[in-house]
Order: structure tokens, then C-alpha cells, then sequence
């Protein structure tokens, strides 16, 4: 009878082989996509960049209403998903969606870091731009809802600068650069929508602190009557919270991101310098 033991470490090694070979794809995939967004002209950037604070909008409004009804917060975090699905579905730029692919394709040579920054500031003024326009016309038309907003928004306004405070930004910042890097380790679209909701929820059902996402609260408490605080405390809010998010986005998930695929990176980094595989890449 022959022995069966090398059948384990052969299956063992071919488990290997394909996680190794799916992370490779989902390196591919986004090194070839960070490309592509970071490529577009100011345009491209700016109308991606103001749809998506208008998506996240409707989100924002189906969290109110659903609040407002039932006071609710894990429910209206359920309801805030609508606008991360309509930003999965319909391709737009969320500011602090752009920490993991873009700083992926700097490190791999395919980008500058000029070009990194010029997107992220595209991305957050007008993310912030689009969230604004779409609040006003919310509280145009449900000024109801203008209470309800001051009610989540206060708090987070009223936090202060410290640990408590921070901890729940860097968190943020996790959770949505995690989303990101969860929908691009699958071709599958249920899976992405299931990582959408699920962190739509951790976001908006807790609630976890986010620079964009909770601005928009903010702005539709400040155009109705109901604010307790000016755009003065915004601003300051915001600074801190993009500060949390970077630190959690950038330090928490996309540097150890880079230290799982580093080998992935310096390949890529050696087809950048080869001229021949660069001509290829032209053709």
C-alpha cells in the first residue's frame, strides 16, 4: 500500500498557489485601476468627485428620514448604504475611498505623488461641494428633517479634540479603506454590495466619525434652523476628522496592504524601469 502522506503537503501547496496567485489579480487589479483614476483630467475628476457627494446624499437623506421615523441608529445605518451602493454601482470617487489604491499605485511607479495629491484634493472639494448642493435641496424640500440632523450632527460637533474623539475618526478611516480593499479582492458583485452595507452600517450605525460622510449631516443641520454650531466648528470638526481618517486609512490598512504584496510591488516597480515592457504597455 503506498503512503499517502505527500497528497497533504501537495494539496497544502496548491492552496498556496492560488492565494498567492488571487493576490497577484487583486494587486493587478489595483495598480491597473489606480492608473486609470489618477490619469483623468481635471474634468473627469471634478464631475466624478461631485456625483458621488450627490450619491452619498441620498444616502444621507434615507438615513434622516429613516432616523426621524424611528430613531433608530442601526437602522438608519442599514438605510445609509443606498449611498455607498450608489457609488459601487455608478464608479464615482469618495475622498477617503482613495487612500488604498492610489498610494498603491505611487509605491508600485505606475503614478506620482503629485498626481495623488491633485486627486485628493479634486476628490475632497468637490465630494464636499456635491454633498452640500444635494443637503440644501434635502432640506428644501423635508425641512422636517433639518431637527434630525442637528440631533446626530450636535454631538460629533460637540465631541471635542480628544482620544475619545480621534479614536473614532482613525476608525473610519479603517473601515472604509478596508470596504475598498474587501470589493476589490472579489469579482463577485454580491460581495461587494454585501461589504458596502456592512460597512455603511459600522459608519453610520455606531456612529464611526467621517469627514465626508458626517459632514454632510452637518450640512443639512447648518441650512436649516436647528444648528448649534456654525461652518466656523465644521471646518475645525473636519480638519480633525480628515486627520483620524488618514491615520486610520493610510497607517491602519494600506501600509500593512503594502507589506502583504511588497514583493508584488518591487516586480512591478522592475516592469516600470524595463523599456521594453514599457513599450508593450503603450502598444
Amino acid at each position: 500500500m503506498s503512503d499517502p502522506s505527500p497528497v497533504a503537503p501537495r494539496a497544502a501547496q496548491a492552496r498556496g498557489a492560488s492565494v498567492e496567485d488571487n493576490l497577484e489579480e487583486a494587486f493587478e487589479r489595483l495598480v491597473h485601476e489606480g492608473e486609470q483614476r489618477l490619469g483623468r483630467d481635471w474634468i473627469g475628476l471634478v464631475s466624478t468627485g461631485t456625483v458621488a457627494g450627490l450619491e452619498v446624499g441620498l444616502g444621507i437623506l434615507a438615513l434622516l428620514i429613516v432616523d426621524a421615523r424611528t430613531q433608530d441608529k442601526l437602522l438608519g445605518g442599514i438605510a445609509f448604504s443606498l449611498g455607498f451602493l450608489a457609488l459601487l454601482l455608478a464608479h464615482s470617487e469618495l475622498f477617503t475611498e482613495g487612500f488604498l489604491i492610489p498610494i498603491i499605485t505611487v509605491t508600485a511607479r505606475r503614478a506620482t505623488v503629485r498626481e495623488v495629491v491633485r486627486f485628493w484634493a479634486a476628490t475632497l472639494v468637490t465630494n464636499l461641494f456635491g454633498g452640500w448642493l444635494i443637503m440644501w435641496l434635502v432640506i428644501t424640500g423635508f425641512p422636517r428633517l433639518g431637527a434630525t440632523a442637528e440631533q446626530l450632527a450636535g454631538p460629533m460637533i460637540h465631541a471635542g479634540f480628544g482620544l475619545h474623539s480621534f479614536a473614532l475618526t482613525v476608525l473610519a478611516g479603517a473601515a472604509i479603506t478596508l470596504m475598498t480593499r474587501m470589493q476589490h479582492g472579489t469579482d463577485a458583485i454580491g460581495a461587494k454590495i454585501v461589504a458596502a452595507i456592512a460597512i455603511a452600517f459600522l459608519l453610520s450605525g455606531l456612529p464611526l466619525y467621517h469627514s465626508i460622510l458626517d459632514s454632510l449631516i452637518m450640512f443639512a443641520a447648518l441650512n436649516s434652523q436647528h444648528a448649534s454650531f456654525n461652518y466656523g466648528d465644521w471646518a475645525r470638526w473636519c480638519a480633525w476628522a480628515l486627520l483620524g481618517n488618514l491615520v486610520g486609512g493610510i497607517g491602519l490598512v494600506t501600509l500593512l496592504r503594502l507589506i502583504r504584496v511588497r514583493e508584488l510591488v518591487a516586480l512591478e516597480r522592475q516592469r516600470g524601469d524595463s523599456p521594453r515592457n514599457e513599450a508593450a504597455r503603450n502598444l
